[in-house]
């Protein structure tokens, strides 16, 4: 009798779902990394990136002059995204306007310019698996399993970290571009962890 071979399912060993967003000590500790490295790209990319709360394509597709004027680093941006065509807005403290800056001239990059730059010919700027690795590094550097954080980690870290301080959904929204409240309900994973928070704070 012939056996019915079965395909082996594309998750099969593997971590699906939201990623989580790091903590404030895991942002500190990838911060510390960087700057102990000298890696200049990397700290502006995972600043602007933790920042900006932009979707990884993007991010890779940022200009300089989106985020520059003349010499100097706009404490506010807007593009368009791509996924939605909608505009989206986002601030950039001054510790990482500062690093930007440093990545823009050591690099002697031109406003028109992609601001993150492939090393590889074929491709003009950081493609969006390019940016997954590097993400991977970052977090393996530090300790964390690389298998369950990725580029929406970097999403939804600062988004996440508003969230719990203000209970903004609309500032949450607003900031990552979402165009439903539901749909920053359900980034976020908020009802699950509203639940929890409650659920610790109740004693029986």
């Amino acid at each position: 009798m012939e056996t019915k071979q079965t395909r082996e399912p594309w998750n099969k060993g593997k971590l699906v779902g939201q990623k989580p967003p790091l903590k404030l000590k895991d942002i500190w500790a990838i911060r510390i990394h960087l700057q102990n490295g000298h890696s200049v790209r990397d700290l502006a990319l995972f600043n602007i990136a933790i920042e900006s709360k932009l979707r990884g394509c993007d991010l890779v597709n940022l200009r300089v002059r989106d985020v520059m004027h003349a010499s100097q680093v706009l404490p506010r941006a807007m593009i368009v995204q791509r996924k939605t065509q909608r505009p989206v807005q986002f601030e950039l403290t001054e510790p990482t306007r500062s690093t930007v800056f440093a990545w823009v001239d050591k690099a002697h990059l031109k406003p028109e310019q992609y601001l993150f730059p492939s090393r590889l010919l074929n491709s003009p700027h950081v493609s969006t698996r390019q940016y997954a690795r590097i993400v991977h590094q970052w977090v393996a550097a530090i300790g964390l399993d690389p298998t369950i954080y990725g580029t929406h980690t970097m999403r939804r870290t600062k988004a996440t970290l508003i969230y719990k301080r203000t209970k903004n959904l609309r500032a949450v929204q607003l900031s990552l571009g979402h165009s439903k409240i539901e749909s920053t309900v359900q980034y976020l994973g908020i009802e699950v962890d509203d639940a929890l928070e409650i659920s610790e704070q109740t004693e029986i």
